[in-house]
């Protein structure tokens, strides 16, 4: 199906930049006089929820700034190859903003904005996003890319059509989205219940630095065996929300980065020493013994046999995240060192049984969350398929056959109004 293209900014839509504000201004809690931000990176096609805010002064936000219903959020940097180009529709106005690092696209009345935020989930703009995306450790996409971003126009009632059908598809993946967001939380939950809030430590656990419960890691070159491959992880490949690995890379010695040096175990784990406000975090796998991480994880692996499980919950623990965002330093890319971490005060429980009791629950869990993930991924693919037939014609053939005369008017006078060329044949519509 051919429609007529244009350019996001030849009246399709504004790319209005976010808040720039230093670390050392932003809190946690709502304060008089603030107003909230989302995070760089915590735009993941899903529910904006209170994890993904930090609240900074009203002084810092224009009023251009404040998101308004129908405007789309996406992320336009991290270290997260995954993450940068996923966006999310504000559903009503909302009385704060978006970090610099986030980007909102807000439509004109030129385009139904549910049909530009389900296009920008389509294969055609990844494949964009992989081609405009720059940079090494961090990636970017520029805000005048975006402009000349090119998007594809049927007339106003197909987009229409188009969004009623996707709203649908959509409806059920959110739907499942809600139960795995509950099952999510019985992990958390059961940590508080077995050890108690670390923030108050309500079962007086002894307080020591977290150093005394861990056990050396060592360090390796994969580059000592030049023709042999090897498993790596970096910072990019932790996904914060899901706390998973994400990718695994495979590398030759000989092409291993200066920051793959680390020698990780099963169930080691994973937190990463920069931008520590994304909770990259993340559990070793099975796959990954005896393989290598990044020298941006701080690697923490306990020196009992029991605990592993204690210790990764732990780490995703918002007071966790809290602790490592106080001794951050650095303005643009907050970092905090192992030696912060090891440092770091925490109640540390003296009860193995309960500690072997949380790793077996821990690992049960596990299992149906992954059976759970699984489901997901069934239902996201149905959705990727029907996505797909939407955008390449499919899902609308009949409809658009059925209705093909009005269709062709609002057509012409859209390409009028854009200043645009029709297609050829379009008097011809299938």
């Amino acid at each position: 199906m051919s429609w007529p293209t244009t350019k996001l900014a030849n009246g399709i839509a504004d790319v209005v930049r976010g808040v720039t504000f230093s670390q050392g201004d932003a809190v946690r809690e709502p304060v008089t006089g603030y107003l909230p931000v989302l995070r760089a990176g915590n735009i993941a096609e899903r529910l904006i929820t209170d994890e993904d805010l930090v609240w900074v002064p009203e002084s810092v936000v224009s009023k251009n700034q404040l998101l308004r219903k129908n405007d789309i959020v996406m992320c336009t940097s991290s270290g997260s190859a995954s993450i940068v180009g996923k966006s999310a529709i504000a559903e009503d106005d909302f009385n704060g903003s978006w970090g610099a690092f986030n980007a909102v696209i807000r439509p004109s009345k030129n385009v139904q904005p549910k049909f530009l935020y389900f296009w920008l989930q389509s294969n055609d703009f990844r494949a964009w996003r992989n081609r405009q995306a720059k940079g090494a450790n961090i990636q970017n996409i520029r805000h005048s890319d975006l402009a000349t971003l090119e998007i594809p126009l049927p007339a106003p009632k197909e987009q229409s059509r188009i969004v009623e059908l996707l709203d649908q598809a959509d409806a059920l993946r959110r739907l499942r989205r809600e139960a795995d967001a509950k099952a999510a939380r019985i992990l958390p939950a059961l940590f508080l219940k077995m050890f108690g809030d670390p923030a108050s430590n309500p079962m007086e656990w002894p307080v020591e630095p977290l150093s005394n419960v861990l056990t050396e890691v060592i360090r390796r070159n994969p580059s000592s065996a030049p023709e042999t491959y090897f498993k790596y992880v970096d910072i990019a490949g932790v996904d914060g929300s899901s706390a998973r690995i994400s990718e695994i890379k495979h590398i030759l010695g000989k092409d291993a980065p200066s920051r793959a040096r680390q020698v990780v175990h099963q169930n080691d784990t994973l937190v990463s020493t920069v931008r520590p406000y994304l909770r990259a975090t993340a559990l070793a796998p099975k796959e990954m013994e005896g393989e290598i991480a990044s020298t941006g994880f701080c690697v923490l692996r306990p020196k009992q046999k029991s605990g592993y499980a204690w210790l990764f919950q732990l780490t995703r623990q918002m007071w966790f995240t809290e602790q490592l965002n106080a001794r951050a330093r650095g303005a643009s890319y907050p970092a905090v060192t192992d030696s912060d971490i090891y440092q770091l005060h925490v109640p540390i429980p003296n009860n193995a049984t309960l500690l072997f009791q949380f790793d077996d629950k821990f690992e049960e869990i596990v299992k149906i969350l992954d059976a759970i993930g699984n489901t997901a991924k069934q239902v996201d693919s149905i959705f990727e398929v029907v996505l797909q037939q939407a955008f390449n014609g499919q899902l609308t053939a009949q409809w658009r056959q059925a209705h093909m005369a009005e269709l062709l008017v609002e057509m012409q006078q859209q390409a009028r109004t854009l200043n645009l060329p029709m297609p050829k044949g379009l008097e011809a519509l299938p």
